[in-house]
């Protein structure tokens, strides 16, 4: 019986012991399984702890890039800062200090004018000198504008940007040097740059909203105020956009003119603030002051016979102003719809004497002046200007926009004209008493961010007593690399 007993249970045995071999190893597996499941848990929660990081750093990132988009300065030092680290890596793609990026503006325009672009003045108002016509009747090369860029290094960057002029010729709109390793967000710059006067004279002319300045920027800067010398910025490290700029210059530019002294001929200063409302505004305001001692500072004029009179003006000129924008777009996105209302107000002061030559005159040019040759007066002028503009982007890659500008002649005293001897405001007629005026209607479509067509419609009211219908079509393209425009 014992013996039956050991062989059943030898024979259960055989046939138990491989399944429980089995069992055991399915055991196994199954471990094997969960840890792996644990571990690609774990995993998991990592990456999505990641990526929840990340994504709350981009957010700060592009919150931060927003706000210096106020100041292209100030997102020019970033991006080269980026840039040299990345070329310092090795990675040199695109722009580097042996591959300047390149850019080339195009444009061109069609005008149709009610009045001669060939006589075209300000009435009222010195004439500044520089280029603040209509552009020519008919088909019309613009400016053309060749720009490079590139770290000098880690501590500089380089820029130039020649205009190439239709008549033939190259003049310099722009060549200097920038700080890019300064601490406490103060930032150099040298050589010949626009002013960061007002809001919109840092801006090249492509960047404009309409094919021309507004009126106060031709009779008070002379279209675009260019500065040869140095200038300071300095941004706040605050929530709060805060910039502050001072510029020393040769002070050459109208208002001012060449001294041909030595020294420091003009001086700028100006403040900026600016921040968001909510996700969809954006805002800024600022305002500047400007000081230069004009020298010899010459315009041509005729006198009540038509006969032709240089005057010379020596003294100083002193323009301070403000400027505004506010920009619009549902929820940050521009793609669609947004809105820009901008507008500037300036002052001019000028205190000094006003010299004409009447040397070409058998007789004095006025009955009771006894002055024959170069006759010398006191000059006296307080007069402002300014312009309001919105541009409405109603349908992707469409936009419409209007303009008001208007100057204001204030007060001009002449000792020549006041002194009661005989010469009157018509033996000056482009010091006559006159408000100009402009309406501006504006249509465009950019088919890409390189491109732009452009159809403006303006009633002038610059010259007294005429009125200028202007019609302009205008193209600008843009080749190669080129920078974000400014705020």
């Amino acid at each position: 019986m014992f013996k039956r007993i050991l062989i059943a249970a030898a024979i259960a045995l055989a046939y138990t012991g491989p399944a429980l071999a089995q069992n055991a190893e399915l055991a196994k597996i199954r471990e094997e399984i969960r840890q792996m499941k644990d571990a690609y848990e774990k995993r998991i929660q990592t990456l999505e702890k990641r990526l929840t990081e990340a994504e709350s750093k981009a957010g700060k990132a592009e919150s931060t890039a927003s706000k210096a988009e106020t100041t292209a300065t100030t997102a020019e030092q970033s991006a080269a800062k980026a840039e040299t680290a990345a070329s310092s890596a090795g990675n040199r793609t695109g722009e580097n200090a042996f591959n300047p990026a390149v850019s080339l503006i195009l444009q061109g325009t069609f005008a149709k004018t009610s009045q001669d672009p060939n006589q075209f003045q300000i009435t009222g108002f010195a004439p500044s000198g520089g280029e603040v016509g209509p552009p020519k009747r008919s088909f019309g090369l613009g400016e053309t504008e060749l720009n490079l860029s590139a770290n000098i290094d880690p501590y500089f960057r380089g820029i130039a940007i020649a205009s190439l002029a239709p008549e033939g010729g190259i003049g310099i709109e722009e060549a200097y040097f920038q700080t890019l390793a300064l601490p406490q967000g103060l930032i150099v710059k040298g050589g010949r740059f626009l002013s960061g006067l007002g809001y919109l004279n840092e801006q090249h002319q492509h960047a404009w909203d309409f094919q021309d300045a507004p009126l106060v920027y031709k009779a008070f800067l002379g279209n675009q105020l260019k500065q040869d010398g140095v200038q300071l910025r300095w941004v706040a490290p605050t929530e709060l956009f805060v910039e502050l700029g001072a510029e020393l210059s040769a002070g050459d530019q109208f208002p001012g003119s060449d001294r041909n002294k030595n020294g420091i001929g003009g001086s700028a200063i100006f403040g900026h603030l600016g921040g968001d409302i909510g996700v969809s505004t954006a805002w800024r305001l600022g305002t500047s002051y400007l000081q230069t001692s004009p020298r010899g500072r010459n315009y041509s004029d005729t006198d009540s016979l038509g006969g032709a009179v240089t005057n010379s003006y020596t003294g100083t000129a002193k323009l301070w102003g403000i400027d505004g924008v506010l920009k619009w777009a549902p929820n940050g996105n521009s793609t669609y719809n947004n809105f820009k209302l901008q507008g500037e107000y300036f002052r001019l002061k000028q205190d000094g004497s006003l010299t004409y030559d009447d040397t070409a005159q058998a007789v004095p040019r006025f009955s009771g002046v006894t002055c024959i040759g170069l006759c010398s007066s006191y000059l006296q002028t307080d007069q402002s200007g300014w312009y309001l503009q919105g541009v409405w982007q109603f349908y992707p890659r469409w936009r419409a926009g209007y303009r008001y500008d208007t100057l204001r002649y204030g007060t001009v005293s002449n000792g020549i004209v006041n002194n009661g001897l005989g010469p009157t405001a018509a033996d000056f007629p482009v010091l006559a008493n006159h408000n100009p005026t402009r309406n501006t209607l504006m249509f465009d479509f950019s088919p890409t961010e390189f491109s732009r067509i452009r159809l403006q419609l303006a009633s002038d009211k610059s010259r007294l007593g005429v009125t200028d219908n202007q019609v302009f079509v205008q193209y600008l393209y843009s080749l190669g690399a080129h920078g974000a425009h400014k705020f």
